[in-house]
């Protein structure tokens, strides 16, 4: 398997969580796929994605059925749109800083 490199997006956001505390690993693999933001603490994966995680039918059925596995490990997956990460990554990454605060099981 070769490695796979973060999107210049998952860099910035991976870079606000770390800012504000919050560790984490990059391009995790959880033994099915490559995750964007692994948020362990959490149990917490992000996916930032482009244009067609949202208007090609085929790539959506793909996610569901990628977050439903996730979901039987026990995980939650936040699905965020490029252009959100470039305007509102701190705001992002405070705001799950809260939750992790608020809750250790989200």
């Amino acid at each position: 398997m070769s490695r796979i490199e973060p999107t210049k997006n998952a860099l910035l956001l991976n870079q606000a969580l770390n800012a504000v505390g919050i560790e984490t690993v990059l391009e995790y693999w959880d033994g099915h796929k490559h995750i964007d933001i692994c948020i362990p603490k959490g149990k917490i994966y992000v996916e930032i994605d482009g244009p067609q995680h949202y208007t090609n039918p085929v790539q959506i059925v793909s996610d569901l059925k990628r977050d439903q596995y996730s979901s039987h490990d026990g995980f939650h997956t936040m699905r965020l749109p490029n252009e959100v990460i470039v305007k509102d990554a701190i705001k992002i990454a405070r705001a799950i800083k809260k939750i992790l605060n608020i809750s250790s099981a989200v």
